[in-house]
């Protein structure tokens, strides 16, 4: 059996362009208040683009040269509905 599906990644020029260097992280308050300097906490963004979109920028809170994660306005909306949905819950 072969697989093939094609990645595409349809934001790969938006953030090539996004201006990291000036986004605001912020991070959630974790459960336990002696973690929210650990190196698991998630930091998100919300960045300007040339195009006049605001995307959201996500990493691992541990370093600024690893991978970010960009989502649109609709990508961002969809993840918090399907999070307060409980759609990302671990099974019981």
């Amino acid at each position: 059996m072969t697989n093939d599906s094609v990645v595409v990644d349809d934001k790969v020029d938006v953030r090539e362009e996004l201006d990291l260097s000036t986004a605001q992280w912020r991070r959630l308050p974790g459960p336990d208040p002696d973690s929210a300097d650990g190196p698991d906490i998630v930091e998100y963004a919300f960045v300007t683009h040339s195009d006049a979109v605001t995307y959201v920028a996500l990493r691992q809170g541990s370093g600024t040269d690893g991978t970010v994660l960009v989502f649109t306005p609709s990508e961002w909306d969809a993840f918090l509905l399907g999070t307060r949905a409980g759609e990302f819950d671990r099974p019981a």
